[in-house]
């Protein structure tokens, strides 16, 4: 679905604010994307594992596991294939065809001394028929958890023999004993030997999850799933797991590094201010009204007058006269809008804690005040407390049951999970109470098309442009709809149209949107990858911190195979990203990338293997791309 037609993430914490009319998290917009259409997102990005824990045993037998690039074998040309590779470890002198008996754990005890010097006089016969029975008797004292002698035992079959799976199995000892070096060294040996062995690929990456080095972890679990080609569903959930906790270390330096004080995009803090119906200035903050900057009320004054710019330096500025009007003081029955300004724009800049604070005072001050328990709503939802968001949204109501806003935000909080029905009803009461805040009609019309009522939709969007024609954000949500239902030139020419009328009415603080969804329905239609990094690359000359025209960017790279160029981007993105949910987000994606990157690197015969499925994926089509449609 596309940005209009989505529903918002169902986990907390949200990435956005739910006031943006319509707009949800362009990582909540990729991460649906991405669980809608796993098998395209593993095979482009290469991101999958298997999960291992400390707690699972690994069986230990005789054969290797078959590269997964072969053809799947029926059960009776595996058994023909097992018993040729036993064959072929077990040759010995004799020339019959009679099977030797398999050894036993008493056969070891009868072999002479083993040590490098007594192994360097056998012949290459009896290394290979030591070493078998060796690891049999490894096995035995392995399944009766005696993990010493099995490592010892082990220890003398690599002497007689060096083997992957010998290695692989004494690790398994040191696995079960918490010995995690060792693990990694063992199994490095065992993949050294045989580089498409999964079991010790598995048992590394367990080990290297244990000593905390999770980036090591998930090159081995992609590795491991690569091989394996992506078809055990515990890879895909436990990539999650990986990737967050690969995140989550990095985040922590970049929240440490982040400015405090740097604003989202403008396009994002006007899409957030527009959500809320447009009001006069107080009486005696008009521009009429000449107020001193040097006082609280000036600063009020003045803030208020820069919101109206619309600019990334308007909206710093405004953040700023709210921080130095409340400093200055002496606001008299201002009070509680200067707290309810400051808060907007602290939550905005992601300290919410803060912003809570400011939206309690404000609250305070004027019980009436009913914006205040709506923006609180937002940010306790944004947090994932609906409840309190709730009851928030009740408590405006009971000081004024007349105010669209509250209905229009309720409606939001119903929509973001999964409520349609109610959202309609709001939707519609706040309609009812003001026909004229577009916003609401939007809404209204993406929720019936989330209900299945395309036709009602389809209707509601139609009076929309009968009523707003000089509205572009109308002309752009209405393209979205009709993209999502692949009638491409229509929304083509929507989305054209809402970029014009920016231009005329908005030219110093233009919307991107138009442009970004262009670029997305030129690539469905045609897979023009061109022109859409073109739109996407415009975007961000006129909004440089668009986040969703960087995500965006970094989809189309990844789609067309760029992966250095697409880590440059996600990693923008987390630059970008406002909350610290958001940032682990953002990065997960980037840590997705950078794990591709590693295997083409590190294991170039997967590499090929990893490009052949992507190109077999990419057959799914288009719209699985778009934003989670």
């Amino acid at each position: 679905m596309s940005r209009a037609a989505a529903a918002p993430p169902p986990m907390p914490p949200l990435g956005r604010p739910i006031a943006i009319p319509v707009e949800s998290s362009i990582w909540s917009r990729f991460t649906n994307w991405a669980s809608e259409n796993k098998g395209l997102v593993y095979t482009i990005a290469g991101v999958a594992v298997v999960v291992t824990s400390a707690g699972v045993v690994y069986y230990l037998n005789d054969a290797k596991p078959n590269p997964a690039a072969q053809p799947k074998l029926s059960k009776k040309e595996r058994r023909k294939r097992k018993e040729a590779e036993r064959q072929e470890s077990t040759k010995s002198p004799t020339t019959s065809g009679e099977q030797p008996k398999a050894p036993t754990a008493e056969a070891a005890d009868e072999l002479p001394e083993i040590n490098e010097t007594t192994v360097a006089t056998f012949t290459d016969e009896q290394r290979r028929d030591y070493a078998l029975k060796l690891k049999n008797a490894g096995n035995k004292a392995y399944g009766s958890k005696d993990y010493n002698k099995a490592i010892d035992l082990y220890s003398k079959a690599i002497l007689c023999k060096p083997d992957s799976i010998f290695y692989s199995n004494r690790a398994a000892c040191y696995n079960a004993l918490s010995l995690w070096d060792k693990v990694v060294e063992d199994t490095t040996a065992a993949v050294s030997l045989d580089p498409t062995y999964v079991k010790a690929l598995n048992r590394r990456a367990n080990a290297y999850e244990h000593l905390n080095q999770f980036s090591e972890s998930l090159l081995d679990y992609t590795a491991s799933c690569i091989i394996d080609e992506f078809k055990t569903e515990s890879s895909t959930n436990a990539v999650e797991r990986l990737l967050k906790k690969v995140a989550e270390q990095k985040a922590d330096d970049i929240i440490k590094s982040k400015d405090p004080n740097k604003l989202p995009s403008p396009t994002f803090v006007s899409n957030y201010i527009q959500s809320f119906r447009a009001k006069l200035r107080p009486e005696g903050l008009e521009d009429e009204v000449e107020l001193p900057e040097s006082t609280g009320l000036g600063q009020l004054q003045l803030g208020l007058k820069a919101m109206e710019k619309r600019t990334h330096e308007g909206y710093e500025e405004a953040a700023n006269a709210f921080e130095k009007a409340l400093e200055y003081g002496d606001l008299g029955e201002h009070e509680a809008l200067a707290y309810n300004l400051r808060g907007t724009f602290r939550n905005l800049r992601g300290s919410q804690e803060q912003a809570l604070r400011d939206m309690d005072k404000s609250i305070e001050l004027d019980p009436t005040y009913t914006q205040s328990y709506v923006k609180r709503a937002s940010m306790h939802l944004e947090m994932g407390d609906k409840d309190s968001a709730a009851a928030d949204l009740e408590q405006a109501l009971k000081q004024n049951n007349s105010d669209p806003d509250i209905y229009y935000h309720r409606a939001q909080l119903h929509f973001i999970h999964g409520e349609f029905q109610d959202a309609a009803k709001d939707y519609q009461k706040s309609i009812d109470l003001d026909p004229s805040f577009i916003f609401s009609h939007i809404q209204l019309g993406v929720t019936q098309y989330k209900m299945g009522s395309v036709a009602s939709s389809m209707a509601t969007f139609r009076r929309c442009v009968k009523n707003f024609d000089k509205v572009p954000d109308v002309y752009n949500y209405y393209g979205e709809l009709l993209l999502d239902q692949s009638k491409y030139e229509e929304a083509i020419q929507k989305f054209d149209t809402a970029m014009e009328m920016e231009k005329q009415t908005k030219p110093m603080a233009m919307n991107v949107l138009p442009l970004i969804n262009k670029a997305l329905a030129l690539f469905q239609q045609k897979s023009e990858f061109s022109e859409a990094e073109k739109l996407c690359e415009k975007a961000l000359i006129i909004d440089p911190e668009c986040d969703i025209a960087v995500a965006t960017m970094a989809q189309l790279l990844l789609q067309q195979g760029k992966i250095t160029d697409a880590l440059k981007y996600f990693e923008r993105a987390a630059e970008l990203a406002r909350t610290p949910g958001e940032i682990v987000n953002a990065l997960s994606y980037a840590e997705a990338t950078r794990t591709q990157i590693q295997v083409q690197e590190k294991y170039p015969q997967l590499a090929a293997k990893l490009q052949g499925m992507g190109a077999g994926a990419a057959g799914m089509g288009a719209g699985a791309f778009a934003g989670g449609r």
